[in-house]
């Protein structure tokens, strides 16, 4: 999917210095998501996008898993923005809030497996 990225974060790496400061929500996410855990669906994590970095993506099925600390409450407007351009590329979006991960990773889980069988 790189002729669809944004020359500026491939040029400065920049997937690649998220994946190295991951949040806490984020590397625990990953822990589930990672090695084809999750009914065999391949995720990837800080994936670049056109000009975003997907916090998670199941390029299979078209799905997004974004994972959100307090300053998206700041920046809702921009995130609507950015869904409905994933929206338009085909992609289906999943937020969830930092404390939702860190604290209710089974809940989790079983939303992620839903939005991935409903994409079958």
């Amino acid at each position: 999917m790189r002729g669809q990225t944004n020359k500026a974060i491939l040029t400065n790496n920049l997937q690649r210095n998220l994946r190295k400061a991951m949040t806490d929500a984020e590397l625990r996410l990953w822990q589930v998501l990672r090695g084809r855990q999750m009914a065999g669906y391949k995720f990837r994590r800080q994936h670049p996008f056109g000009d975003f970095i997907l916090d998670f993506v199941c390029l299979e099925v078209k799905l997004v898993i974004e994972v959100d600390g307090g300053q998206h409450s700041e920046q809702m407007e921009a995130d609507a923005v950015r869904t409905d351009k994933l929206a338009k590329a085909g992609f289906r979006i999943v937020r969830f809030w930092n404390n939702e991960v860190l604290g209710e990773l089974e809940t989790v889980k079983e939303r992620i497996w839903m939005a991935l069988q409903n994409a079958d």
